[in-house]
């Protein structure tokens, strides 16, 4: 097996050194992940700039760019090999939902499944890297049992782990995604010459959070695990906004 790692909370983060911890001895493991904490990039790709690569005393390699940066630099250029699994996290804090679009985590692993690697990204329910080492284990089982099964066709898996000791233990949902409301308003103040700065105010509360829903299961103390897809068509609309706005009539 040829695994690579990455991240969205840089590659100083305790999640990330705590699942290649986990993944040891599963194969061959490269670390690739952001130089900084780089949360709610999503997908974004560096282009107004070059990217340079470092590498750590213990061997990783870190980018001065986002987590799709990493992964996209290491599978087309970086690495000699394609990966057999990209990993993604752990993220300090949950990725459901609505948080799915702009997460850095779930980015990373969407850029290994758009090259046609089976991905998986893992975040821990609540900030604060509690219960760490127990998300860590439930990531090494959950890896262990793709791998058992087969890693014949690329696959999108968004994996939100509650921070408890007995993580590895709990149940495990396969899930749809839950919905947020509205993000809280912008925290307005004054910088230093006294001109409006503005920071992004917090997440929403969840909105959609019934039974199949990642809200629920990890509401409920499960582990909550969410297949993606990348195409955002509106298939069920296609044949109305055809009718509306297709010039071929």
């Amino acid at each position: 097996m040829r695994i690579l790692i990455a991240n969205d909370d840089g590659y100083l983060a305790p999640g990330l050194h705590a699942l290649v911890k986990a993944c040891e001895g599963l194969g061959q493991i490269d670390v690739i992940a952001p130089e900084q904490n780089a949360s709610g990039t999503s997908n974004a790709l560096t282009l107004s700039r070059p990217l340079s690569v470092f590498r750590a005393q213990n061997g990783f390699r870190y980018v001065n760019g986002t987590p799709s940066d990493c992964v996209h630099v290491a599978l087309t250029g970086l690495l000699d090999y394609k990966p057999d699994l990209v990993l993604s996290g752990i993220n300090n804090g949950a990725n459901m939902g609505d948080d799915t679009l702009y997460s850095g985590t779930v980015a990373a692993a969407t850029e290994g499944f758009l090259f046609g690697i089976p991905s998986i990204a893992f975040s821990q329910v609540d900030k604060g890297w509690g219960e760490l080492e127990a998300a860590a284990q439930l990531a090494r089982s959950l890896v262990e049992q793709v791998i058992a099964e087969g890693l014949s066709k690329p696959f999108l898996l968004n994996v939100n782990i509650p921070n408890r000791a007995d993580a590895v233990g709990l149940p495990r949902r396969v899930t749809r995604l839950g919905r947020r409301h509205a993000s809280e308003p912008v925290i307005e103040q004054l910088n230093p010459r006294g001109e409006p700065i503005y920071w992004i105010g917090p997440a929403g509360d969840a909105r959609e959070a019934g039974e199949g829903t990642d809200f629920h299961a990890t509401g409920n103390g499960m582990v909550s695990i969410t297949p993606l897809q990348v195409d955002l068509t509106d298939h069920a609309g296609l044949s109305g906004w055809a009718a509306r706005l297709d010039g071929r009539r």
